[in-house]
């Protein structure tokens, strides 16, 4: 949403905006533009009929004071995506969708398409090299849109994806997430049944044909659009460094991990429909070094490798450690995962986490009491926690202290070098990393 405001005052429109409690990294972000509100709250009587348009984010309830103040006022209301279509429905759309991979795939396609020097607009849910924002809108005739299934507000309680009306999509998986929308499976899977329902006839269609659950979906969606398959490309590790087997020969990549070669597929597959050239593309994605918080370094000493990502859905999870122990197998794989989303949190749903840290030489999970009370759940015991990974050595801390003292007495003491995978969408209760070393005191 603050990404929004910041790319809508560019364009020259004055912007404001209002929220219970903002912090960083919007809070820097909008005071730098400008246009960080004085104070927290909601004030009604600041939504006036000269206001032209309302924004709607996802969390606001159907209480909102200012909501409520619009609705009488008559003022156009759209939640996030119906205005990103409002002003990106004569452009060429490109939609990539799916539960897991479509920030890492839409970067790859931005990054491809920038190195080519074509114009295009934007919307990714990271920070991506080389951007300064995760949302542009300008006359570009070109916009590449990750599209999440979440509902897009409490006005409009249908997913995201339902309101971008791509002419090029992928769908990079199905993996059940969001249980406090989507409470069984059959009820998530039915979102994406609707999505390519809702597709024009003729859209080209991008599909993870490794995807089980992907294929089952196209298999039974009828012949309208225009269905490509797409694989992991052939490609071997030479310490720890992808290289992708090409027809124009060997490629050296940034990335690594099967999950993520094959988001790679896609985004050259999307590109070369976009009329960039295999080989421009392989020459571009040389150079991608991934999106915040996918797969990131963020420290490499003596004997030790700290990276973090975004996963927290059981199946991100296994795909992400897979990787690591594929590249680098002659290390001590440390992972910590943090238990941070509603889901995740969820005892009806920690079932779907059973052996999803077996590829990991040491397995930690984490949960902190402040956020199950901020998300209204009950609490959890470790040794519950434990028992639906299905692993018997697996570590389960509920104190951030006591995670830390730990992560840094196995990273000093290990006699390999250390792999230390930090995997969450939250921040492990603030802990500074930085003071992980595999130098002893």
């Amino acid at each position: 949403m603050h990404q929004l405001a910041i790319a809508l005052l560019h364009q020259g429109y004055i912007v404001t905006g209002s929220d219970d409690e903002i912090t960083d990294p919007a809070k820097g972000n909008l005071e730098r533009a400008g246009i960080l509100p004085n104070q927290h709250g909601w004030f009604p009587e600041k939504i006036t009929k000269d206001i032209d348009a309302i924004v709607l984010g996802m969390h606001a309830k159907a209480g909102n004071p200012e909501l409520l103040a619009a609705k009488q006022a008559g003022i156009p209301i759209y939640s996030f995506p119906q205005y990103v279509y409002e002003v990106s429905k004569n452009k060429k759309r490109v939609v990539i969708a799916g539960s897991h991979g479509k920030t890492t795939i839409t970067s790859m396609v931005m990054h491809i398409l920038k190195q080519q020097g074509i114009q295009f607009d934007y919307l990714v849910g990271a920070r991506v090299a080389g951007f300064d924002q995760s949302v542009q809108l300008s006359d570009a005739p070109l916009i590449i849109l990750e599209g999440d299934e979440y509902p897009a507000s409490v006005e409009e309680k249908r997913p995201k994806i339902f309101f971008y009306h791509p002419d090029i999509s992928v769908l990079s998986g199905i993996a059940w997430d969001h249980i406090n929308v989507f409470p069984t499976y059959d009820i998530y899977f039915n979102q994406f049944e609707q999505y390519l329902a809702g597709l024009k006839a003729g859209v080209t269609l991008f599909y993870n044909n490794e995807d089980a659950e992907v294929r089952r979906l196209i298999n039974t969606s009828g012949g309208k659009l225009s269905c490509k398959p797409y694989n992991t490309p052939p490609f071997h590790y030479e310490n720890g460094e992808a290289i992708l087997d090409t027809e124009n020969g060997e490629v050296k990549v940034s990335v690594f991990g099967r999950h993520n070669l094959l988001n790679m597929q896609a985004a050259i597959d999307v590109c070369v429909a976009l009329g960039v050239s295999k080989a421009n593309c392989y020459k571009a994605i040389a150079s991608f070094t991934g999106a915040a918080r996918r797969l990131e370094k963020i420290k490499e000493e003596l004997n030790l490798l700290v990276y973090r990502d975004f996963a927290h859905a059981p199946s991100k999870l296994k795909a992400t450690l897979d990787a690591v122990k594929e590249a680098y197998n002659t290390y001590h794989v440390i992972a910590c995962f943090e238990l941070h989303t509603f889901s995740s949190l969820n005892e009806q749903f920690l079932t779907e986490y059973a052996h999803s840290m077996d590829a990991a030489d040491e397995a930690i999970v984490y949960f902190s009491h402040h956020a199950l009370s901020l998300k209204g759940l009950p609490e959890l015991k470790t040794d519950v926690v434990k028992k639906y990974f299905e692993r018997k050595d697996l570590q389960v801390f509920s104190n951030k202290q006591q995670l830390e003292n730990h992560v840094k007495n196995e990273v000093a003491n290990s006699s390999k070098p250390v792999f230390l995978l930090l995997m969450s969408s939250g921040t492990f209760d603030g802990i500074d990393w930085n003071g992980v070393s595999s130098h002893k005191n």
